[in-house]
């Protein structure tokens, strides 16, 4: 049986490949655009423009000079699906009936605009201040709600604490993947975090810590039945016993959301595509990192926590 904790620095060093440049790319971002990631209208508040035009004639310069008229220099415009669907989506600060009424005119000059499925969608920067904390919020207080937890249902094993931190540690492993995925194709493809993004944030913490609960529900149940036994032995007999539920549930959900970034509409493939990300990476780590850095912490290898743990240990001897 391949022993998978005995390899744990591995798969330390390959979640640090992949965190690290994350990392750098927001910090990258940061310092070129002035924030790690672009920010929809969730957020930053605003007007976001839904145009349809019948015929050709209206390009991206054209939309862009037409707001510029208007008093907007800073606008962010898209092509919405292909170059003769005609459909545009423009995001600007806010404008009232009459100036609204004016841009529109404006760009009925540039091509025919299908009045009928024109739509503008206006948020206040009350709100989006409101989403950050409110996802900031559900991140922590879920956070102390699972070690919580995990201390209350692993209270009968020792040092029950650690269980919880090593599936927090997990989760924001996850939560980086993402968070560094996302800053790349914000400035590769120009994807922004909205509303949907923090939807499939909170789910992959969910799937993450259920995975990781999982796998030491099993440790718990097999240090009283394998007394004597190391604790890497029984880490990782339990992952062997439990990684084939932990795929099978993945696979089901991969399958599924590979058909919908194939075949689904332009609305939903950002955030299927954010979701499997952090699904593959909620697999990974409640296997290759939650489970080895408890037993890394078991084994006093933790830089400070492990120093200490040994200097217990050898005053207790």
């Amino acid at each position: 049986m391949f022993n998978i904790v005995q390899k744990r620095r591995w798969f330390f060093l390959l979640s640090a490949m992949v965190i690290v440049p994350g990392i750098l790319i927001m910090a990258f971002s940061t310092l070129s655009t002035g924030a790690p990631f672009r920010l929809s209208i969730d957020f930053l508040g605003g007007s976001i423009y839904e145009l349809q035009f019948t015929e050709a004639g209206a390009d991206e310069d054209g939309l862009r000079r037409v707001f510029a008229e208007a008093g907007e220099d800073n606008v962010i415009i898209q092509r919405i699906g292909a170059a003769d669907a005609y459909r545009w989506s423009v995001r600007s600060g806010f404008h009232d009936v009459s100036v609204t009424n004016d841009i529109l005119e404006r760009l009925s000059a540039l091509a025919p605009l299908d009045r009928d499925s024109f739509r503008v969608e206006t948020v206040s920067a009350t709100v989006g201040e409101e989403v950050t904390r409110s996802a900031l919020a559900a991140v922590a207080v879920g956070a102390l709600v699972i070690t919580g937890f995990i201390v209350i249902a692993f209270r009968q094993v020792p040092n029950a604490i650690r269980y919880g931190l090593c599936a927090i540690a997990a989760m924001v492993h996850d939560i980086l993947v993402v968070m560094g995925v996302m800053s790349l194709f914000g400035l590769l493809l120009g994807w922004e975090i909205d509303a949907l993004f923090l939807t499939a944030v909170l789910t992959v913490v969910g799937f993450s810590v259920q995975d990781s609960i999982v796998v030491f529900d099993r440790i718990r149940e097999n240090i009283p039945k394998h007394l004597g036994e190391p604790y890497e032995t029984i880490v990782n007999r339990s992952i062997w016993e439990t990684i084939h539920r932990s795929l099978a549930t993945q696979l089901n959900a991969f399958f599924i959301m590979i058909a919908i970034l194939l075949f689904g509409g332009e609305t939903v493939k950002q955030f299927i595509a954010i979701l499997f990300i952090g699904l593959l990476s909620g697999t990974y780590s409640s296997i290759f990192t939650a489970v080895p850095l408890l037993v890394a912490w078991e084994s006093g290898e933790i830089p400070f926590v492990g120093s200490r743990l040994r200097g217990a240990e050898a005053e207790a001897e």
